[in-house]
């Protein structure tokens, strides 16, 4: 069999969080149709944006969509607020770099911090961000070391204060911290080097997910373990054939990847629609029963206050209900043949 070859791009995280080549960033946000029981905010990058590559982003779709739809499905009629930037980095969401166009504010921390203190019955807020500040550090096969430590350290320096910010405007509301999964295990379809590469992925992953859950424990969000429903650290083999050796069965993790995002059918690394639902219900699995904040005097009625028991502990305490677990892999996962020879660098702007 002749041997296949691509180019990946090993993000140092494997993150999926970046913006296609093409496609212009706006900072126009997206409100759903009015709810009775206050707000839910999304903020982030692509993912929090519902990127899919050919189509853009969809701010009422992806993930977001998900948590929403399943809020409502638990009895909480919230109306959303998405001020998700595809491209968006840890320092761009200060900067206004990138979207520097929302009515309420000059980049997305501003705008969301405004709609927040001006909101109060915001009820639930969502995060994702860190991705695109490593994952510029990676070109073909070679990983800039230096860079990475760069990139990371941004994180670290850079997100507890946006989360501290956002915990300011909204101290009463639900903040779930999504972290990333590793659409570059798909490395491992390129034979012996690829693999490696796919395996030094994992701890560069691990690095990025470790400084995001710390963050966010430091204002009491509570964090969506994304790289754990992928199952991103597991090398057990799979049920499913390679597509490069069908003799060979891939292992659990690289499976998932190709079933659950673009990066084997397309060299993308966002995720498709089974990709956002697995996020979707992650999320929900630590949002449990949302709080009732205590708005400021402005008139406005309190929302009601939900008839289910608050779980105990404090906003920060992981509760396991909220949904199944996403993580189950079907017994034959069909995975896409890789799409020919890469020309080049997959996607990324940002």
């Amino acid at each position: 069999m002749q041997r296949r070859r691509a180019t990946v791009i090993l993000s140092a995280t494997a993150l999926a969080a970046t913006s296609v080549i093409g496609v212009v960033a706006s900072g126009s946000t997206t409100a759903s149709a009015a709810g009775s029981d206050g707000w839910y905010v999304a903020m982030g990058d692509s993912l929090a944006a519902g990127y899919q590559p050919g189509q853009g982003d969809d701010k009422t779709g992806g993930y977001v969509g998900g948590v929403l739809a399943g809020a409502k499905k638990s009895g909480s009629d919230l109306q959303l607020k998405n001020f998700a930037c595809s491209g968006e980095d840890t320092t761009t969401m200060t900067s206004g770099a990138i979207c520097g166009s929302y009515d309420e504010g000059t980049n997305q921390l501003a705008a969301a911090e405004s709609f927040l203190k001006t909101h109060p019955t915001t009820r639930l807020i969502t995060l994702d961000i860190g991705a695109n500040d490593v994952q510029r550090c990676a070109k073909g096969s070679n990983v800039d070391l230096p860079c990475i430590t760069a990139g990371l350290q941004k994180v670290a320096t850079n997100l507890p204060p946006i989360l501290t910010r956002i915990r300011a405007a909204a101290p009463d509301a639900r903040i779930v911290v999504a972290n990333y999964y590793n659409p570059f295990l798909a490395a491992w379809l390129l034979g012996p080097d690829g693999q490696s590469l796919a395996k030094v992925s994992v701890n560069l992953q691990r690095s990025l997910n470790s400084t995001i859950d710390g963050a966010a424990k430091g204002v009491n969000a509570r964090v969506a373990d994304v790289g754990a429903a992928f199952k991103s650290e597991d090398f057990t083999s799979s049920t499913t054939p390679s597509p490069v050796d069908p003799t060979a069965k891939l292992p659990t993790n690289v499976a998932l990847i190709c079933a659950w995002t673009w990066m084997c059918a397309k060299n993308d690394i966002h995720a498709n629609d089974t990709g956002y639902g697995v996020i979707a219900r992650t999320v929900l699995g630590v949002v449990g029963t949302l709080p009732t904040p205590t708005p400021t005097p402005t008139g406005e009625p309190s929302s009601p206050t939900p008839s289910s028991p608050t779980p105990t502990g404090g906003p920060g305490s992981p509760t396991t209900t909220g949904g199944p677990t996403p993580t189950e892999q079907p017994s034959t996962t069909p995975v896409p043949t890789p799409t020919g020879t890469a020309t080049g660098p997959i996607v990324q702007t940002g």
